[in-house]
């Protein structure tokens, strides 16, 4: 991306009906503007999404300021921050993390304290809760890209992750993203 660019990140919460990403996708456009990265999902009767925005400064004061507008238009709560090109401090490996077990409060935060003490940053995450085929038992499957700094021996982290796992009774796998 030029040096010339700008970037926006916008969320938007509010009831899911259809046509919502049409016309949230179309005001972008009509504004010259570009979307780089999109995270979108219904939860329960929720529209939720997460959008990186790219445009020249002024095509993106333009969006901000019909936001309100937008947020009425659409039924969105919408909120617009100003960022920047993410920059690594220092090489990162990714890595995908896939977590199923019986469904029990603390899953995610153990995981994450897990990954956090070790200065392992999770980049993206998703969960899902699920009824076990044939047993209706309830499950949670939870699936993170994290960024392993590359002077951690992923040996050692592996080691220790399924180790962390097994404590846990939880059934993981951790694996080079495959690009």
């Amino acid at each position: 991306m030029s040096n010339n660019k700008s970037f926006l990140v916008l969320s938007a919460l509010g009831k899911d009906k259809p046509g919502i990403v049409d016309q949230l996708s179309k005001a972008i456009f009509d504004f010259g503007c570009n979307i780089t990265d999109t995270r979108m999902t219904v939860l329960g009767g929720e529209f939720a999404l997460l959008q990186m925005i790219e445009g020249q400064w002024n095509q993106l004061v333009k969006l901000e300021d019909s936001i309100d507008d937008l947020s009425i238009k659409l039924g969105l709560t919408i909120i617009a921050e100003r960022t920047e090109e993410r920059q690594q401090e220092k090489p990162l490996v990714p890595y995908i993390v896939d977590v199923i077990a019986l469904d029990h409060p603390g899953i995610v935060h153990h995981l994450a304290s897990f990954f956090s003490s070790r200065s392992i940053n999770i980049e993206d995450m998703n969960t899902s809760s699920y009824s076990a085929a044939h047993t209706g038992t309830p499950m949670f499957a939870v699936r993170m890209t994290v960024g392993i700094p590359a002077e951690i021996q992923i040996s050692n982290l592996r080691d220790e992750f399924m180790e962390f796992c097994d404590s846990m009774n939880l059934d993981a796998v951790l694996e080079p993203l495959k690009g």
